[in-house]
């Protein structure tokens, strides 16, 4: 999850209380900021273990002293860490996918090589498998989070402390009708965003065990408060619905300048600024109030895609974010996989993501589902062709090619590569390059594009959804080191 905290402890005793109408028009106007899509951005969560022994938990001094490392470097994407001690890098915008997938990798590359000095390592799973929640951070602002989300049972410790992701960050869209205007781009968030929970799915374990969840990580989210979670019901006039949503949803706490932050119950944010008590509401509450809210899709001025698993190896994170960014980016992408997408709403029903039938399912069953199955299958169709008319390298192009091959085509996901947690404890397994992480694949000698050329995919025919499925493999081709080079 991102946990983001702008601004100050509290509201400036200067500023002006807010009034509902004013509230109203800030959301309206700040959370769909329409145009033409130019940028994209990444948000990579990670979970930090140990590189010999991932299953043991890190001391806090030991993680203490790797995050002060990694804070020296001077990295292009901001850096936070969350509750837990998961590790965060967003990107800034980028004007390509090219731009943001190589300036994200440099960051990378260098925080890997800080925290492997002091024998530490990010791991890619939706979940950690082994560890129970354990909050490192002792501000204030977790400290309420935490007493607020444990009044609805423990997935909000889980949550905060134990799950990672990749979030795609891609403009808001138009302010005209069509596949780039914003309305059908946050009509088919909600609808491809069920797709890539299923592709994607990769935390089946937790605390030991296995769940029953693909996406252990996604079914977490379903299990918190719905008011934070859930997104506003569908409708045809998306800054409205939204509008209307984040007022009416429960203020996750008031900020102050000294002492523990305030933790209402049962209190909106429309009832605080009719109220006016504890204090009257300002600009900057309205702010933070957005940034408590954890709905699948988030409207920050651009859209957050909020619902796909950490992906495993150096590279793994760039699949998801290469598949999204065309999908939503490309006119005749964006058009054919609308129509792929669209009968999923029949499944979804009147309920709101992330608990509504579609969603459930692809949490669970991933591509095993027929239907997201098929639809999977359609959107990686759409994808390739689109990443090439994008000017997107050919190693990122065999890396969506390779992934379509050994996971969407055969109905399947990366949770089910993934051997029984103990035997997940092989470092190879987690910390080592990804069975699709492609050698070099943003540092091979450039080839007639300019970018890497991947050597693993390189005579790899290319991906035609049209070609005969392969029935899923009984087991993985290397037990226990599945996901390994």
């Amino acid at each position: 999850m991102t946990v983001d905290h702008p601004g100050g402890p509290g509201s400036h005793p200067d500023a002006a209380p807010l009034d509902e109408s004013g509230a109203e028009d800030l959301l309206r106007g700040i959370c769909f900021k329409t145009g033409p899509p130019r940028t994209v951005g990444v948000e990579l969560e990670w979970l930090i273990h140990d590189r010999e022994h991932p299953e043991l938990p890190v001391g806090r001094e030991r993680l203490e002293s790797a995050v002060a490392a990694v804070r020296a470097l001077p990295l292009s994407a901001a850096l936070t860490f969350e509750p837990g001690g998961q590790l965060e890098l967003s990107s800034q915008p980028a004007g390509s996918l090219m731009e943001c997938v190589e300036t994200t990798a440099a960051d990378l590359a260098a925080v890997r090589a800080a925290l492997g000095a002091a024998g530490l390592a990010p791991v890619g799973l939706g979940v950690d498998p082994w560890r129970p929640p354990r909050r490192l951070l002792r501000e204030r602002r977790y400290a309420a989070m935490e007493a607020a989300l444990d009044r609805v049972g423990p997935a909000g410790r889980a949550m905060m402390c134990t799950s990672a992701s990749v979030q795609v960050c891609l403009d808001a869209g138009e302010e005209e009708p069509g596949p780039l205007g914003h309305g059908r781009r946050w009509q088919l968030a909600h609808l491809l965003g069920a797709v890539l929970v299923a592709a994607f799915a990769n935390s089946p374990y937790r605390r030991g065990l296995r769940t029953g969840w693909r996406s252990t990580r996604q079914s977490l989210w379903a299990d918190l408060d719905p008011g934070r979670t859930l997104a506003p019901r569908p409708g045809p006039t998306p800054r409205e619905e939204w509008a209307a949503h984040v007022l009416d949803a429960a203020v996750l706490c008031i900020r102050r300048d000294e002492g523990p932050w305030d933790v209402p119950e049962r209190l909106t944010f429309r009832r605080w600024i009719r109220t006016g008590s504890p204090r009257p509401p300002t600009r900057a509450d309205l702010d933070y109030h957005l940034t408590t809210l954890f709905p699948p899709v988030r409207p920050r001025g651009h859209l957050e895609l909020r619902m796909i698993d950490a992906q495993r190896g150096p590279e793994g994170w760039v699949v998801p974010l290469a598949v999204a960014t065309a999908l939503f980016d490309d006119p005749e992408a964006a058009e054919s996989v609308y129509r792929a997408v669209k009968p999923l709403a029949e499944t979804a029903g009147p309920g709101a993501a992330p608990r509504n039938p579609l969603w459930t399912a692809a949490a669970r069953e991933g591509l095993a589902d027929p239907e997201l199955r098929a639809a999977a299958v359609a959107c990686f169709g759409a994808a390739l062709p689109a990443l090439e008319r994008m000017g997107a390298s050919d190693a990122v192009r065999g890396a969506v090619a390779a992934f379509a091959d050994r996971y969407t085509a055969r109905g399947r996901c990366p949770a089910d590569d993934l051997p029984e947690p103990d035997a997940l404890t092989d470092p190879a397994l987690l910390t080592g390059p990804a069975l699709l992480d492609a050698p070099g694949l943003l540092a091979a000698p450039p080839g007639p594009t300019g970018h890497g050329v991947p050597r693993r995919t390189a005579e790899r025919p290319p991906y035609d959804p049209e070609s005969p499925v392969p029935g899923p493999p009984t087991a993985p081709p290397h037990p226990g080191k599945a996901a390994s080079a």
